[in-house]
């Protein structure tokens, strides 16, 4: 397989719009038939994903992943940064924790880390045709530049070319996008490929002297001016928007606790999307008020954010509204809280060795130890008036907990899960309510309190409502970029601009195209090795140019007009196996001169399957399997 072509996304600051720009990226590819999969080198984030094979990775990763339709895997994030404090996080490399750090300590080793990140990449580049890279706050933070593995030193060792993303609904976009440009070396200014104006509001048409006055002094173009789309895709931190709110407008009043170090709250998305629950997130007991449920989340510090609890006054209210019946459900680290004690005799939870009591709803005991608990699982829920929701999520904590009371749910092995007493539940299943059985269950619980009749309409699973998401962020962002200079900078303009001639035109362009591939297969053979091997033709000011993609293409248009025009001869020896033979036995050897063996053995497929469907005769494939087999017995 031939290695895959990357476009990076940097942004002129957090929060500049990258993981929604990238997510975007990866559904437009996807949709025009390529396979992608995203990269982020290094992530700071409290929300986690587990991997099917039980490793950790940052949830924006998961997001991109899912928007190509590829599966989440870990070498998508290789580092994973979780803070803990101000001042230190936890490091988390190829989905394995590697310690508790403080900055200082982080950065003397992260440019260890580079074959790490190296290979995982490369491992994705051999099994995907598309790459989209995502940076980190803005490339032009020139204290940390010396030792950058995110941003333009990750560019230069995976040879990206990017687009550097301005936020103008902050303002100052124009500032900002000058002003990065000017601080970047020269070197890394010829990397970038295009600006991007990000989260527009109102008529473009307004932007354009200022665009013009951008390029000017950038001497870059600038590729699009993206719109602020009204699209709900899950947030990667707590910049999250969805946070700020805490005002009740719908029947059912849900409040979530805004714990200092809260993760993983995309958990509580699907409950937005009922018409009937409202969503809050709340810091204080004034803002708590009298919800309908209360809902304690997960967080990256257990102890410490349980501790704030106590002394903001949250901890007396959650108690207080658990007593007189309001549902209580705790989540990963919130489920802990519920409990009666809070064991850390190692330190390894909160920074020393200590003991503090829970809010004491459930009876459990938690004790913290260094080992994390990873798994993906599939549950159904026992606790009563919630019984019979299937539930699938993940697990991702630290500490073992001790049940004493009635099980929350089984999981698929038969093993009890969380713990409910009465109107308290808890659970360690992150994804609890993707399902929709459960928020399903939970309204009809909250409805028979209040005398309201549940919603009729059927809920969209989550799933398909993210589907539904990725669709219009990927639309308005498509309609927003000039889609021709980008498939340009990544060295794909040739086959991008294929897919989308009148199919008529082919049988005209079949056999030119052919001859053009193999005069440009065989100048590759005159090229400079790159990694052991010549694939490449450098183009300057355009980037790569790798003719075994065009070969590709025009082997399947040749065979197709070669059918087209016999198929009712195709199982003739002369017909069905000559022409086909000699095309492939030429564009093979080309190819295995590169060397490009994986690449040979595609193409060598895709023509035999090509015949086959297009009827040439089994006898032939027989015939020459067997004469394979006895030239290599031979």
């Amino acid at each position: 397989m031939s290695r895959a072509k990357c476009i990076m996304v940097q942004g002129t600051m957090s929060g500049a719009g990258k993981s929604l720009l990238c997510t975007a990226l990866c559904r437009i590819f996807a949709q025009d038939g390529y396979r992608v999969a995203p990269f982020k080198s290094q992530n700071m984030a409290l929300n986690s994903f587990v991997t099917r094979d039980g490793l950790e990775m940052g949830r924006a990763q998961v997001v991109q992943a899912q928007a190509a339709g590829m599966e989440p895997d870990v070498r998508m994030n290789p580092i994973l940064l979780k803070p803990s404090s101000d001042v230190g996080s936890q490091v988390i490399v190829n989905g394995e924790v590697r310690g508790q750090m403080p900055a200082a300590a982080y950065f003397k080793l992260k440019k260890s880390l580079i074959p790490d990140i190296l290979a995982a990449y490369d491992s994705l580049a051999e099994e995907v045709d598309i790459i989209v890279i995502e940076g980190a706050g803005s490339p032009a933070e020139i204290n940390l530049k010396a030792d950058d593995i995110v941003n333009m030193g990750l560019a230069k060792l995976v040879d990206a070319p990017v687009l550097l993303a301005g936020d103008i609904d902050r303002g100052g976009v124009f500032a900002q996008l000058y002003g990065t440009v000017e601080l970047l070396e020269p070197a890394e200014r010829a990397r970038i490929k295009g600006l991007v104006i990000n989260k527009f509001r109102g008529d473009a048409a307004i932007l354009k002297p200022g665009l013009t006055m951008l390029e000017e002094k950038t001497h870059l173009p600038v590729l699009g001016v993206v719109p602020y789309l009204r699209v709900d895709i899950e947030d990667e931190d707590s910049l999250s928007s969805r946070l700020e709110s805490n005002t009740a407008v719908k029947p059912l009043d849900a409040a979530i606790l805004r714990l200092p170090h809260i993760s993983n709250f995309t958990d509580f998305m699907p409950l937005e999307q009922h018409p009937l629950l409202s969503v809050r997130y709340v810091q204080s007991p004034r803002q708590l008020g009298a919800p309908d449920v209360v809902i304690l989340p997960g967080t990256k510090n257990t102890i410490d954010d349980l501790l704030w609890l106590r002394q903001c006054g949250l901890e007396a209210a959650v108690q207080k509204l658990a007593t007189s019946g309001t549902p209580v459900l705790g989540v990963c680290g919130g489920y802990q809280m519920l409990g009666e004690t809070l064991a850390d005799p190692e330190g390894t939870e909160s920074g020393r060795s200590q003991t503090v009591r829970g809010l004491g709803l459930l009876p459990i005991q938690t004790v913290f130890t260094d080992a994390k608990h990873r798994t993906q699982d599939t549950a159904t829920v026992t606790a009563p008036q919630l019984a019979g929701a299937v539930l699938t999520g993940y697990q991702i904590h630290t500490g073992r907990t001790a049940v004493q009371g009635v099980p929350f749910c089984r999981l698929a092995d038969g093993s009890a899960e969380g713990c409910v007493k009465d109107n308290v539940a808890g659970t360690y299943l992150h994804g609890l309510f993707d399902t929709g059985e459960l928020t399903e269950k939970l309204v009809q619980l909250l409805c028979s309190r209040k005398d309201i009749s549940p919603a009729s309409a059927p809920l969209l699973s989550m799933q398909e409502y993210r589907q539904q998401q990725f669709d219009l962020l990927a639309d308005g962002v498509r309609r927003a970029l000039d889609m021709n200079a980008l498939y340009a900078a990544m060295g794909l303009v040739a086959m991008w601009t294929a897919s989308r001639v009148d199919y008529h035109i082919y049988h005209k362009l079949a056999w030119p195209l052919l001859a053009l591939s193999l005069v440009l297969l065989t100048a590759v053979l005159f090229m400079p090795e790159y990694n052991g091997c010549k694939r490449w033709l450098v183009l300057p000011g355009l980037g790569t140019l790798q003719p075994s993609e065009i070969a590709k293409f025009a082997v399947v248009l040749v065979f197709a007009h070669i059918i087209a025009l016999n198929h009712d001869r195709m199982g003739s020896f002369a017909v069905g196996v000559v022409p086909f033979a000699l095309v492939l036995g030429v564009v093979a050897v080309l190819m295995l001169l590169e060397p490009h063996l994986s690449g040979t053995v595609l193409i060598l497929s895709i023509g035999a399957v090509l015949m086959f469907v297009g009827g040439t005769g089994l006898k032939w494939f027989v015939l020459a399997g067997a004469g394979g087999a006895a030239a290599i017995g031979a």
